[in-house]
This record gives structure tokens, C-alpha cells and sequence, in this order.
């Protein structure tokens, strides 16, 4: 392994240099405090503008990592397959971002310390500097999949308006908008979800006959009734559940809602998130179903920061005076709480699609297997034709999943299928060599 010291500009230098020829660095000069420290230029005299200064210079210290991070998730869903061994690694970077923002978050506090008598000693210099000139943030809201058709309108124009007179900070948003973000790699990476395959297990097919199931005991229930009332109410319900699951069993009724902005993911991609719901119990879904939760967890996390920052402007200066920006400061604010800044709510939603447990379509044993455990390469070889892996780019020939029904080329042509009873002993010794490592 070559010395990260010998590095240049994080490529490798002409000569690798040893730990011992590297002389060490200074705390001060390695973080730049030289620039850091020195960066809180007041314009007046008032005590907590410096306050002020710091704590949005944090906020984009904070921001940075952020969009570092959600890059470096967005980098592996980018990859032509996804390798399912680098779950882990979203898993920390996307758990890194939503601890952060519970900082950002709890970070007003620090801010609502400052009266707005306070404020008012240095507010009319700051004109007309805003925080919605923060490009970070912009950046941050396109990379994770805010859609530019679903923004508030500033002052009737575009958000991009304002950077104008800065024209690298505009390209790279524009960048930004075109890249695919969190929300449409997610997308494709659920639609690669394993058994939604028409060939197969089939999940949605069987979702749909276990719906089907539970609404007709629900028009029985209420056919069944003799009072009155109580048979309204429960036809009423019925009714409700019945347009709720058209929408989605519906693929025009779907697609219609996403044209309107009410939905987010692809009709397939909706199938995956309901399948990982369902059965998150199983060891392949473990952490698919972890981050379908962080991703709501970062949703939910951005929306406090906004409703956070409403109150506070609502605070400072009410809700009648207009931004040092120009905007209509409290009600453009208020208006960025509502479902369009939401970009997973459909997963928010998954839970209005949702069965008893008793009535979840029961995975078949060649499912079972297939989501059980990984297998190693050795024994995927031993065991045959490879099915795809779960969220690789391809949906029939990437290596990955194992099918119980595969045969076993051998070497004189002849083909032998392995019984439930090898299965299941190979996934035992698969599952002890598991313990022995951990152990």
C-alpha cells in the first residue's frame, strides 16, 4: 500500500515516500485556521452580528459535507452494477447526513439567543445579502432530487435568478439540475428489487390477490352490518382503500399523479419500496429497508430545518417585513413546508399500502433462499446458473442471486439438480462458516 504522504494533489507523486521521510504537519496550517479564523468580518460595531457571522459560516461548513457525502452515495448508484457489499458504505454516509442535519437543526437555538432588537442593530446593512443566495443549499436540495417545476417561484422568476453575477456558481447548478439526483437513482436501483420479476415469485401479482382478499372481507363486513350507520362507515372506508389501491395497481392513475408532482417514484421502483417493507425481516432486505428509513429520516430532518428557519425570520422581524433579499421572507418560508420540497414522500406513503401481517403473500422457499444470505463466489459457481443481484444494473444477467432451480453443469455434460434437502444443507454450511468468522 503506497503512503498517502507521497500522494500530490491526491494522485500518486513520481516517488512513493516512506511514514519516516514525512516531518509532520501543524495543527493550524493542516485546517487552515489562518483562513477560517479570520473570516468573520464584521460591517458594524453590534456584538452579535459576529454571532451571526459564525453561525451560517457553520451551516455551509456543514452543507459541504453534506453534498460530499450524498455525492459519494450518488457515485455508487451511478456504478453500472451496484455492488451489494457497498451497502454498508451508503448505509454510513447517509446516517452521517442525517446526523449532521439534527445539527443544523438544533443549531437555531444557538441563533434564536440574539434578540430582534439585536438584529436590528445590524439587519439593514446586510441588504441585499440572503440566505436564499446560499448555492450550497440549492445544490444540496437538486443532488438529493427537488424538482425545479415544483420550487416556489421567487419574486415570479427562477431561484437561479439571483446567481447571475456569478457565473461558475450558476453553471455548476445547472450541472446539478441535470445530473441524476438521489431520488432518480434510487428509482432504478428499487426497480432491480429481486422478485418482481413476472417469472417467478411474482410480488405483485400476489399483493394484489392478497388486497383483492382483504377488501372483499371488507364489503362482507359491511354488507353484514345491520345498523345503518355503522354500515356506511365501514363501506365508506371500503370505498376509500379502493380508490387508494387503484392508484397504484393502476399504472396510468400513477403515472398521472407523478405529471402532478403528488408521486415521485417510477410505477416499478413503488413495487421494490412496498416489497422491502413487507418482508425487511428477511437478511437481504436488512439494510435496503435501513435506508429506505434514512432517507425519510433526511426528509423529515430538512423540513424541521426549514419550519426551524421560519420561525426564527417570523421571530426577528414578523411576518410582514420582506427579506434582505427581496423575498416575502416569512411566507415564502412558509410556503416550502408544503409536500413539493418532499422528495421521498412516496416512501412516507408506503405505509397508506400496507397489510396485516397475517395477510402478507408468504415468500416461497426458492425466495426464501434467494434473500436468505450471500453465498460465496466458490459455491455460486458449484451451484450453477447465477440470477441477477438485487439492485445491479441488469435484471437477468448480472451475478448475484442464486436459483434454487439451477443445475449444475459438470464436467461430462450431464446435468444434476440439487434437492430442497442440498439447499438447505448448503445454506446451513453457508450460514456456520458465517458465525465461525464473526466469532
Amino acid at each position: 500500500m503506497s503512503c498517502p504522504f507521497g500522494r500530490v494533489n491526491g494522485e500518486e507523486g513520481g516517488q512513493e515516500r516512506n511514514l519516516g521521510d514525512f516531518k509532520g504537519i501543524n495543527y493550524t496550517n493542516y485546517l487552515q485556521l489562518q483562513h477560517i479564523l479570520h473570516a468573520q468580518e464584521t460591517i458594524t460595531d453590534a456584538h452579535d452580528e459576529h454571532l451571526f457571522i459564525v453561525v451560517h459560516q457553520a451551516y455551509e461548513l456543514w452543507f459541504k459535507q453534506i453534498i460530499y457525502e450524498i455525492d459519494s452515495v450518488r457515485a455508487i448508484f451511478s456504478e453500472e452494477e451496484v455492488n451489494e457489499h457497498k451497502m454498508l458504505e451508503i448505509i454510513k454516509c447517509m446516517q452521517r447526513v442525517v446526523y449532521i442535519l439534527k445539527l443544523c437543526v438544533d443549531q437555531f437555538l444557538i441563533l434564536e439567543t440574539m434578540t430582534p432588537l439585536d438584529f436590528m442593530e445590524f439587519r439593514d446593512y446586510l441588504s441585499p445579502a440572503s440566505g436564499f443566495q446560499s448555492f450550497q443549499f440549492r445544490l444540496l436540495e437538486n443532488k438529493i432530487g427537488v424538482k425545479n417545476e415544483l420550487r416556489v417561484r421567487y419574486k415570479q422568476d427562477t431561484y437561479k435568478k439571483v446567481f447571475g453575477d456569478h457565473p461558475e456558481i450558476l453553471k455548476a447548478i445547472m450541472v446539478s439540475e441535470e445530473e441524476p439526483s438521489l431520488q432518480d437513482l434510487l428509482s432504478r436501483w428499487l426497480e432491480r428489487t429481486p422478485g418482481l420479476e413476472k417469472e417467478g415469485f411474482n410480488f405483485w401479482k400476489k399483493y394484489k390477490i392478497a388486497v383483492d382478499t382483504t377488501q372483499e372481507e371488507k364489503r362482507r363486513e359491511a354488507e353484514a352490518e345491520k345498523e345503518e350507520h355503522m354500515k356506511n362507515h365501514i363501506f365508506s372506508q371500503y370505498k376509500r382503500r379502493q380508490e387508494l389501491f387503484d392508484s397504484i395497481f393502476d399504472e396510468k392513475i400513477h403515472n398521472a399523479l407523478v405529471a402532478r408532482g403528488e408521486r415521485r417514484l417510477s410505477h416499478r421502483a413503488l413495487q421494490g419500496a412496498l416489497m422491502i417493507s413487507f418482508y425487511r425481516e428477511v437478511p437481504r432486505f436488512h439494510q435496503p429497508y435501513q435506508l429506505l428509513n434514512l432517507l425519510m429520516d433526511m426528509d423529515s430532518l430538512m423540513t424541521k430545518w426549514r419550519y426551524n428557519h421560519m420561525m426564527m425570520v417570523q421571530r426577528m422581524i414578523g411576518t410582514q417585513l420582506i427579506g434582505t433579499g427581496g423575498s416575502s421572507g416569512y411566507q415564502y418560508l412558509r410556503s416550502t413546508l408544503s409536500d413539493r420540497y418532499k422528495v421521498f414522500i412516496d416512501l412516507f406513503n408506503l405505509s397508506s399500502f400496507l397489510l396485516p401481517r397475517n395477510s402478507v403473500p408468504p415468500l416461497d422457499r426458492q425466495m426464501k433462499t434467494r434473500l436468505s444470505t450471500m453465498e460465496e463466489p466458490e459455491m455460486e459457481e458449484r451451484r450453477g446458473k447465477i440470477l441477477s443481484r438485487p439492485f445491479s444494473s441488469s435484471s437477468s444477467s448480472s451475478p448475484g442471486f442464486i436459483s434454487s432451480e439451477s443445475p449444475c453443469p459438470l464436467e461430462n455434460n450431464e446435468e444434476k439438480m440439487f434437492s430442497d434437502s442440498d439447499l438447505e444443507k448448503s445454506l446451513e454450511e453457508s450460514i456456520e462458516r458465517s458465525c465461525e468468522a464473526s466469532m
